[in-house]
């Protein structure tokens, strides 16, 4: 979200951060300014900005605040990415570049809420420039861009231990029953293979490239899935089962677009229902399932 703020009789800009821009580096407490509009699409807050520059009287800015920002030069090498700008001025910059990505050896970095973070704690103030800072690459990879690795060893590891629990159990039970005689079923057992690239990521990178989350928002998105529920509904109507899974899986992919532009994720949304449900009781009721 980008926010116009106004300090009177002083100046009128554009920001992501208020408290870090306006209180922290420009020292004006909460009751010293007042915001005047809020929006996330930054070509309308960047001519909004002008015009209200100019209705107010203050010095109209040379450039746009959306053209501020394009061009976000990091020095990446082998070890670090440098960033142009000193510590006490690195997360509103950061802020102001959301989006923004730069390829180093392990990949494509981007910015967004959760890296900034990252990056504006674990940053540096580089040996040689005290204005620039930097960020170990590899710690950053591993911070957020070694997931599915992460996510494959600890479900793997889960598996595991699941089945050495599942084969104690058996063993104890086959012994009480037979004498002695251990059953030897699952043994065997392999853990089950897990994709390596996430599906709703997936989507997500989809998405993300076709410039939908910059463009889109959650009312064209739900518009979106109301549209992909008559295809639904027409695919059971017409015992259409191409067409049924075809209409799920269009589904899924709005519904996962819709949660990242609602400022959440999907995964985070399904297991918050799974929580909901997971111990709920009832019974089917003419093939609906009411709770208790």
């Amino acid at each position: 979200m980008y926010y116009i703020y106004h300090i009177p009789g002083k100046k009128i800009g554009v920001t992501r951060d208020l408290n870090d821009r306006v209180t922290q580096q420009q020292g004006y407490a909460l009751d010293e300014y007042e915001v005047l509009e809020s929006s996330d699409d930054i070509d309308y807050i960047s001519d909004r900005e002008i015009e209200l520059q100019q209705s107010y009287g203050y010095k109209v800015d040379r450039k746009l605040y959306k053209n501020l920002f394009n061009k976000m030069k990091v020095n990446a090498t082998e070890m670090t990415s440098t960033f142009p700008w000193p510590l006490n001025k690195l997360k509103g910059n950061l802020m102001d570049n959301l989006g923004e990505t730069w390829e180093t050896m392990y990949g494509q970095f981007k910015l967004d809420d959760k890296t900034v973070k990252w990056i504006t704690d674990h940053a540096k103030t580089s040996m040689y420039d005290a204005k620039r800072t930097y960020v170990y690459n590899k710690a950053f990879f591993e911070a957020f861009y070694n997931e599915n690795k992460k996510f494959v060893e600890k479900e793997t590891t889960n598996f595991r231990n699941h089945l050495e629990s599942m084969k104690a159990n058996l063993v104890s039970h086959s012994k009480a029953q037979s004498n002695g005689a251990v059953n030897e079923v699952y043994t065997d057992m392999e853990p089950p293979i897990v994709d390596l690239q996430n599906r709703f990521q997936k989507i997500r990178n989809w998405a993300d490239k076709r410039n939908l989350y910059a463009k889109g928002d959650t009312k064209t998105q739900f518009l979106k899935l109301m549209e992909e529920a008559g295809e639904l509904g027409r695919a059971i109507l017409k015992d259409d089962q191409a067409e049924f899974v075809d209409a799920i899986g269009d589904m899924v992919v709005v519904l996962t677009n819709l949660a990242h532009l609602g400022d959440t994720s999907i995964e985070a949304c399904i297991d918050s229902a799974y929580n909901e449900i997971k111990n709920r009781k009832g019974k089917m009721v003419n093939g609906t399932f009411v709770k208790a």
